[in-house]
């Protein structure tokens, strides 16, 4: 055996065992909720109906005809014409409305009847419009956000999700305004957001978000993770995987340094994308920031300098949380997100042994 396959032998020997060792750490959260005990998977044993969403197999093909569509004039109806008072935020892709609908008949309904919904309407011919339909009529799991329905009228494009009512996971981290998040807290969402990763890695067409960060997870009234920007891209990728895409401008700093430097792609790839959001989670720090000192800007960096000694950890720790951590746990998820953040991919974990991990905590 060569000198170089030898050492990666024992270098992906010594990530195991440390993985193995990260799961037996010490329990800092027993009384966190039973729900966490098991996996999901595709449900494909449910009959379709005429109002359900029919899941085939997933294919690259654009194959609107599964989905519920709702006409223009009705979301004018539950909008009130897309009034300001139903908007509820903007993205590189266009704007979101909020407004209630009759989910049976996808009709307008009374504000505090009915389900309550998020209208995202696409700026004109935005290319990844019919990839996220793709994507979420054909794969379901409790920790990706629930398609409802689209509709298309002449440049108009809009697709209806379930609404998450505590939005994002970004800004409970980096706004002002927003409820702080206790550590128990954020054990849940990491550990739902893994879930919902580790189920579209392990699916026989495997999928991979190709830009997962905080923003793309959002949280509901109980706060479960719900992930999203979900969008099939079938340009470059192989006949066996499928790529859910991005733009790169939305992700710096969360992108995988094989991406940058060969354009190349893999789930190892969303892993240190993961990676990225455990070490926000910790800090309430942005993965880049420059308005930090210079040895502080960028966030893994700055926690390598720390997480090594126990007694130094509370520097890297969010000062919302007020020290309410277990010192063994925070310690563990620090020693773990940097083992998401490997440059060699290789050597990463899976999503699978990510997850296995924190629900181990």
């Amino acid at each position: 055996m060569s000198r170089d396959n030898w050492e990666r032998l024992v270098q992906a020997t010594l990530k195991k065992e440390e993985l193995r060792q990260l799961a037996l750490c010490p329990s800092f959260s027993s009384s966190m909720s039973d729900d966490f005990n098991s996996r999901f998977s595709l449900d494909s044993n449910d009959s379709a109906t005429s109002s359900s969403v029919s899941f085939p197999s997933l294919t690259p093909e654009i194959n609107p005809h599964n989905l519920r569509g709702i006409s223009y004039k009705e979301l004018e109806r539950i909008t009130r014409n897309f009034q300001f008072d139903f908007h509820f935020g903007e993205g590189g892709f266009g704007t979101v409305f909020k407004g209630w609908i009759h989910e049976d008949t996808l009709t307008a309904a009374k504000p505090g009847s009915g389900v309550l919904v998020a209208i995202k309407k696409w700026n004109p011919s935005h290319e990844d419009w019919k990839k996220e339909l793709n994507c979420l009529s054909r794969v379901q799991h409790p920790n990706l956000i629930r398609l409802i329905g689209y509709c298309s009228h002449e440049d108009n494009l809009f697709s209806i999700f379930e609404f998450a009512m505590k939005g994002s996971l970004e800004n409970h981290l980096f706004r002002r305004g927003h409820q702080s998040l206790s550590w128990a807290t954020r054990i849940k969402v990491a550990i739902g957001a893994a879930r919902a990763l580790s189920f579209l890695h392990d699916m026989e067409a495997q999928v991979t978000h190709r830009g997962f960060k905080t923003a793309d997870i959002l949280l509901d009234d109980e706060f479960n993770a719900k992930l999203s920007g979900c969008v099939l891209a079938k340009d470059g990728v192989p006949s066996n995987s499928i790529h859910i895409s991005t733009r790169v401008t939305d992700t710096e700093g969360y992108v995988a340094p094989e991406y940058v430097m060969t354009g190349h792609f893999t789930s190892k790839s969303d892993v240190y994308g993961f990676g990225v959001v455990l070490l926000e989670l910790l800090s309430g720090r942005r993965v880049l920031d420059m308005t930090k000192a210079a040895n502080e800007q960028n966030l893994a960096e700055w926690v390598k300098l720390h997480n090594h000694d126990k007694r130094t950890l509370n520097r890297i720790m969010d000062p919302k949380l007020e020290g309410q951590y277990p010192v063994d746990g925070a310690s563990c998820v620090a020693t773990l997100a940097l083992q998401c953040l490997i440059p060699n991919p290789e050597l990463r974990p899976q999503m699978s042994e990510v997850l296995v991990t924190l629900e181990h905590l």
